[in-house]
């Protein structure tokens, strides 16, 4: 069984009247196109850019998005994020999935790996992540970009760089002016931010995040990566989905928390049953900027 608590107010239900663009499904999918958007250590990191088809509109907001992995794996073209990436499409969006360096490949990123090397990965998945936003900023007359309404996001490993390229831009780089892009908005599968003191009120971008209650590696609330132990080398405090919505809750910013009680690290997978809620918060929010705070408490995993 199900129970929703609303923090302020929840959009779970949608009018029934003629489609409308961001919410409902009114075009088909142009062909992806692909671009390199960097090269780093001989690797080429690309872009998958997703359109819709036949759309006149000349500046339409863009969801850029980072897999997760671990910093060892995955890809821009799993199955759930190409997925994700056509469903938005079309709806109007344009959608970019991205890759960039797994430097953990083949390493480890557990307790035996040292918290200084863990905030360096974080730091260039981030900077890849804000690299690949660049380019797409730059190329925004040929995809028909509104750089206005450009919407990040991330799973996993993605979302802890993407999260920290939002919110902890001045802990990671030593000008983070440099980095500075203006987002919409943030979505997060089972993320975290190194330090949550560093988001404030000149940072506290709306956010959509998901995360399980019992997630052993990234945690829930404040707690250690992958829940090491103070003497292990690679002991590193984490402020995960509930410290970050309390956070902007504190700052009169917008969320939006789904919480799955005793749910792991799987809610780091692509949330298909709850997208359409997603894409009504970024409606609301992202582009109409509107004010909602509402969390979600979903007590049984189907």
């Amino acid at each position: 069984m199900r129970f929703f608590y609303l923090l302020l107010f929840l959009l779970i239900t949608f009018s029934s009247y003629s489609q409308s663009r961001y919410i409902d499904d009114i075009f088909e999918n142009k062909q992806v196109i692909t671009k390199t958007y960097a090269q780093k250590n001989g690797e080429k990191l690309i872009v998958d850019i997703y359109q819709p088809k036949n759309d006149a509109l000349s500046r339409r907001p863009a969801i850029i998005f980072m897999h997760g992995g671990g910093f060892a794996g995955g890809s821009p073209r799993n199955e759930g994020e190409v997925k994700f990436a056509k469903m938005a499409a079309r709806k109007g969006y344009v959608a970019v999935q991205i890759s960039y360096r797994l430097t953990r490949k083949g390493k480890s990123f557990g307790c035996d790996y040292g918290a200084s090397g863990k905030i360096e990965t974080f730091k260039e998945a981030a900077t890849d992540f804000l690299d690949a936003v660049d380019y797409v900023m730059e190329h925004h007359k040929k995809f028909k970009i509104d750089t206005s309404h450009i919407i990040a996001g991330g799973s996993s490993a993605g979302a802890e760089a993407v999260l920290d390229a939002v919110y902890n831009r001045d802990l990671l780089f030593d000008n983070p002016n440099e980095k500075f892009h203006n987002f919409a908005a943030v979505f997060s599968l089972a993320g975290a931010i190194i330090d949550a003191r560093y988001l404030d009120k000149t940072n506290a971008v709306p956010a959509i995040l998901f995360h399980g209650t019992a997630d052993q590696l990234v945690p829930y609330a404040t707690a250690p990566h992958h829940f090491c132990h103070s003497e292990d080398a690679g002991y590193l405090i984490l402020d995960g989905s509930r410290t970050i919505a309390d956070k902007l809750s504190q700052l009169n910013s917008s969320y939006l928390l789904y919480t799955f009680k005793e749910a792991g690290h799987e809610i780091s997978e692509m949330p298909f049953e709850q997208l359409p809620q997603v894409f009504q918060f970024l409606k609301e929010v992202a582009l109409d900027k509107k004010f909602i705070q509402a969390e979600v408490l979903i007590d049984e995993i189907p």
